[in-house]
C-alpha cells in the first residue's frame, strides 16, 4: 500500500523513500530521447521488472522533466510487476505519454486505471500479453486520456467489444490502432472505431480476430481517413467482405495494404480492391492461395498508382500474371518469395512493352525460377537498378548473363547470396557492365566465387560501398587485390566463413580499414585472436565482427 499511495509532491520532500530506493535507482537505466520533447524514456525486461524499481523510477524522474516513455517487458517472476508498481508510476509521473506493458501477468484494471486517472497526458499505449487486463482497465483510459493517439493490443484474452466501443466513443484523437489474437474482439468493437463521425484513424492492423464480413463492410463504407491498412488471419471473412470493402468507394486515401493468410481474398474480390482504392501504392499479398494470374493482373490494371507489389506464398500465381501485372500499371518495385507455382518455361507469345518504371525486383527462394524467366523479366524490365536473387540456388551463369546485359539503367545493389552454382564468369560480366554504378554487392554462399572476382571488383568497381563474399573460396591474395584498388572507397565487408583469409591479410585489411566502418572476420578459422586484436587497435573507428 506504501508505493501506491505516494504521491510526486509527497516524495520529493521524504527523504525516508529516496534512502530506501537509492540502491535500486541506480540500476535503473535512464535514457534520454528527443521524440518525448526532453521527456525520459526508461525500460525494464525481465527480473529488473519489480516494484521497487518503479518506484525508483517515479523518484528518479521527477527532477528531469518528468518520465514521457516507460516499457516493462518480460515481468513474469514472483516479485515481478504489479499493480502497485504501476501505482506508483501513475502517482509518480504525470508526464508519462507512452506506456508498454508486454508479459505482464500480474498487472490488471487497478493498475491501468491508476495511469488512467493520473496520466491524462497518455498519447500511446502498447499491451501485449496482459492476461489480467479486461474492459474494465481499457474504458478507464477511454475516459480520462483524449490525447490517445496509438493503440496496440496483442494476446489480451478479456479484452473485448466493449472496451474498443469505449475508446471508438471518447478518443476522438485516436489515429493508429492494431488488434491482434484477441478471441473476445468482434465486429461490434472493430465498427465501432470507424462509425463515429469524427473518426480520423489513418493506420489499421486487425489480425487473427473472429470478425466477419461486416467489420470489412464498415471499413469501406467509413474509413476515409485510413492510409495503412494490415489484415491477417481473418478466418471467418469471405469473397464477399473483401469485395464490398472495395466497392464501399471510401478507402480513397488508402495507399499501403498488406494482407496475409486471408481465404477472402479471390480474384473477384481482389479485383474490387484494386477499383476501389484509387491512390494505393504499396500491395503485399502473403499466403493468399486463391489469387492467381487473371485477379492479379485485374487488380493491377484498376490499381492505376500502384508502385510496389510483394507476393509471399501465392502458389496459384505463374509467369504470366507477373506479366500481366508489369504490363499493366506503373511499377516501380516487385518483390515474389516462395511463389511455387512459378515455373521456368518460355513464352511462345511476343511479350509486351517494356516496363520501364520497374527498378527493383527480388525474387527470393522461387524455386522455378530459371533461366527463362531471368531472360524474360530482363527484356520486359531494362531499367532495373536493385536485384536481389538470394536463395535461386537454381540459376547458373548462363541464365543469368542474358539479364545483365538487359539492365540499362546501371545496376546499384545486387544480391547473389546463395547462388552457389553462379561463378567468376558472372561477376567479371557485372563489373564488366555495371562497374560504374554498383554500390552493393552480396556474393554470401556463393562457394564458388574465388578471388579472380575481387581482382574484377578492384579493378572495375568505382561507388562499391557494401562488398559480402563470406563462406566464397577467397583467399589473401583476394584481399590483397581489394586493398590495392585506390578508387574504392569501401565501407562495409564481410569475409566471414572464408577460411582461405589468414593472419597474412592483416596488412591489407588494414589499409582496406583506412575507409571501413564495418568488417565481419566471423568463422574466419585462419586468423587468429591475436591479429584481430592488433587490428581492433588499428582499427579504431571500424566495428569488427570476429
Amino acid at each position: 500500500m506504501l508505493l501506491t499511495g505516494i504521491r510526486k509532491s509527497e516524495y520529493e520532500s521524504s527523504k525516508v523513500v529516496k534512502e530506501n530506493i537509492v540502491s535500486v535507482s541506480d540500476d535503473v537505466e535512464m535514457i534520454s530521447s528527443d521524440e518525448d520533447d526532453g521527456y525520459l524514456t526508461r525500460s525494464l525486461e525481465g527480473k529488473k521488472a519489480t516494484d521497487m524499481r518503479l518506484a525508483a523510477v517515479a523518484v528518479g524522474t521527477s527532477g528531469h522533466g518528468g518520465l514521457g516513455k516507460l516499457s516493462i517487458r518480460g515481468s513474469t517472476s514472483s516479485c515481478g510487476v504489479t499493480n502497485f508498481g504501476l501505482s506508483a508510476i501513475a502517482h509518480g509521473c504525470p508526464s508519462l505519454k507512452a506506456l508498454s506493458l508486454w508479459n505482464v501477468p500480474r498487472v490488471g484494471d487497478e493498475g491501468l486505471s491508476e495511469i488512467a486517472n493520473e496520466c491524462h497526458l497518455l498519447e500511446k499505449l502498447d499491451l501485449c500479453q496482459c492476461p489480467s487486463i479486461t474492459n474494465k482497465g481499457l474504458t478507464a483510459i477511454a475516459e480520462n486520456c483524449p490525447n490517445l493517439t496509438t493503440l496496440s493490443i496483442e494476446s489480451c484474452p478479456k479484452i473485448g467489444n466493449e472496451g474498443l466501443q469505449a475508446i471508438g466513443k471518447l478518443c476522438l484523437k485516436l489515429q493508429s490502432i492494431s488488434i491482434k489474437d484477441c478471441p473476445l474482439v468482434g465486429d461490434n468493437g472493430v465498427s465501432s472505431l470507424f462509425l463515429s463521425a469524427h473518426s480520423i484513424l489513418s493506420k489499421v492492423k486487425l489480425q487473427g480476430l473472429n470478425i466477419t464480413d461486416f467489420s470489412l463492410a464498415v471499413i469501406g463504407h467509413y474509413g476515409k481517413s485510413v492510409t495503412n491498412l494490415m489484415l491477417g488471419g481473418l478466418r471467418n471473412v469471405s469473397e464477399k467482405g473483401f469485395w464490398v470493402m472495395g466497392n464501399a468507394k471510401g478507402l480513397q486515401k488508402l495507399v499501403s495494404l498488406m494482407i496475409t493468410s486471408c481465404w477472402g481474398v479471390t480474384d473477384v474480390s481482389l479485383e474490387a480492391m484494386g477499383k476501389g482504392c484509387p491512390n494505393l501504392k504499396q500491395m503485399s499479398l502473403r499466403r493468399c492461395c486463391f489469387v492467381s494470374d487473371h485477379g492479379l493482373a485485374a487488380f493491377a490494371k484498376f490499381a492505376g498508382s500502384l508502385e510496389g507489389l510483394q507476393l509471399e506464398e501465392c502458389n496459384m500465381v505463374t509467369q504470366f500474371g507477373i506479366i500481366g501485372a508489369l504490363s499493366n500499371c506503373g511499377l516501380k518495385s516487385l518483390v515474389l518469395v516462395k511463389c511455387m507455382g512459378i515455373k521456368d518455361v518460355s513464352l511462345e507469345a511476343p511479350l509486351s512493352s517494356p516496363c520501364s518504371s520497374l527498378k527493383s525486383l527480388s525474387v527470393k527462394n522461387c524455386t522455378g525460377f530459371g533461366p527463362s524467366s531471368l531472360a524474360m523479366l530482363g527484356k520486359l524490365c531494362p531499367q532495373l537498378q536493385h536485384v536481389d536473387l538470394s536463395g535461386l540456388y537454381g540459376i547458373t551463369d548462363a541464365g543469368l548473363l542474358p539479364l545483365l546485359e538487359s539492365c540499362e539503367a546501371g545496376l546499384v545493389k545486387v544480391n547473389l547470396s546463395d547462388c552457389f552454382n553462379l561463378t567468376d564468369e558472372v561477376v567479371l560480366a557485372l563489373t564488366r557492365l555495371h562497374g560504374g554504378t554498383l554500390e552493393l554487392l552480396n556474393l554470401d554462399g556463393c562457394r564458388r566465387i574465388t578471388d579472380a572476382s575481387l581482382v574484377a571488383v578492384a579493378d572495375s568497381c568505382v561507388f562499391l560501398g557494401d562488398l559480402d563474399v563470406s563462406r566464397c573460396t577467397i583467399t589473401d591474395a583476394g584481399v590483397a587485390a581489394l586493398s590495392r584498388a585506390e578508387q574504392l572507397n569501401l565501407q562495409v565487408v564481410s569475409f566471414s566463413g572464408c577460411s582461405g583469409v589468414s593472419n597474412k591479410s592483416i596488412p591489407f585489411l588494414k589499409r582496406l580499414g583506412k575507409t571501413l566502418l564495418g568488417l565481419n572476420l566471423q568463422h574466419c578459422n585462419s586468423i587468429s585472436t591475436r591479429t584481430v586484436e592488433l587490428l581492433v587497435e588499428s582499427l579504431w573507428r571500424c566495428d569488427i565482427l570476429f
